[in-house]
């Protein structure tokens, strides 16, 4: 009896430790770059910088900056901040502390238990208050304050009154929460929100979308079934946000295809957000790129658009 336990227990710890390390190198894999990525200090955080494409502008270039996953990290998105510096834009993204993807972001294989524990737990989003992850728009807010103080940021003129965020997954709702969709953290500096795939369920009951005052995009997918559902809802988190407003939605898309993982999704998603963020940071109407990818017919990856315009 005691030597089947025994072997009962190896086993389960054995399958304990490779789901552990699969998931370790499913992190690495999502972090992964074939290109080496510039980090900077701002604040004490460890952030990637991707510098501009292109002569600045008179005022200097508009600023992105991007916030991951949970658990993701800085790299989870590469192809979408390389798309946006070669617009123009100066891109930044911080390591928040549950960053945990890519080589070299942690020491070791496996991955702590308090590492993967979210503060809250995401399927309760009743249990979710303003107080919930702050620490990552801190770190937001870290980064927009040396914006602001440095007008030639390592080397980069820029015009820090033309800011954007970009989120996915919890670094979405990390970037609706500063545009005030908890409006103790609301950051009036903020002039434009990309939200992909975004973790909004605490702001649908609790949260002041009506509040938000600048424009926001949300991007879903028909697969993102986590997700999506709740942005594109009947009194969902479009419905509730304040104009203008935009939800893509792609066909075939799930929770993951904003990361480097898929290569399906790249091209389409970086044409709908450098479009966005070129009409509401650079002022582009002439011609306006944005309009025409509202216009039907649509790309063959999108499945529905909605959007409000003031």
């Amino acid at each position: 009896m005691l030597k089947e336990l025994g072997l009962a227990i190896f086993v389960v710890l054995a399958v304990v430790l490779v789901a552990a390390f699969v998931f370790r190198c499913f992190l690495i894999a999502v972090g992964r770059t074939a290109r080496s990525v510039v980090q900077i200090d701002v604040a004490g955080r460890r952030v990637a910088i991707w510098k501009p494409f292109g002569p600045p502008p008179p005022n200097g270039h508009p600023v992105i900056v991007f916030s991951h996953g949970f658990l993701g990290c800085c790299t989870q998105s590469i192809f979408l901040m390389e798309g946006l510096a070669r617009a123009g834009y100066l891109v930044l993204a911080p390591d928040h502390r549950d960053a945990a993807c890519g080589p070299g972001h942690r020491p070791g294989w496996l991955l702590r238990p308090s590492m993967i524990r979210a503060q809250k737990p995401f399927h309760r989003a009743s249990g979710w208050s303003q107080s919930t992850y702050r620490d990552r728009g801190a770190d937001l807010e870290a980064i927009v304050d040396a914006l602001v103080k440095d007008p030639a940021f390592h080397g980069v003129p820029v015009d820090s009154a033309r800011l954007g965020l970009a989120g996915h997954s919890l670094g979405g709702y990390t970037a609706l929460a500063l545009a005030g969709a908890w409006p103790s953290w609301k950051d009036l500096r903020v002039r434009a929100v990309l939200a992909m795939s975004p973790y909004c369920a605490p702001f649908i009951t609790r949260g002041n979308l009506r509040g938000l005052d600048v424009p926001v995009m949300y991007q879903g997918g028909t697969f993102d079934i986590g997700v999506t559902p709740y942005v594109r809802r009947s009194g969902g988190a479009y419905d509730l946000t304040s104009s203008p407003k935009y939800l893509i939605e792609f066909a075939g898309a799930g929770h993951l295809a904003w990361t480097n993982l898929t290569k399906s999704y790249k091209d389409i998603i970086n044409l709908y957000a450098i479009a966005f963020f070129d009409r509401h940071l650079k002022g582009d109407r002439d011609p306006d790129a944005l309009a025409k990818l509202l216009a039907r017919p649509w790309p063959e990856d999108v499945k529905e658009i909605r959007y409000e315009a003031r």
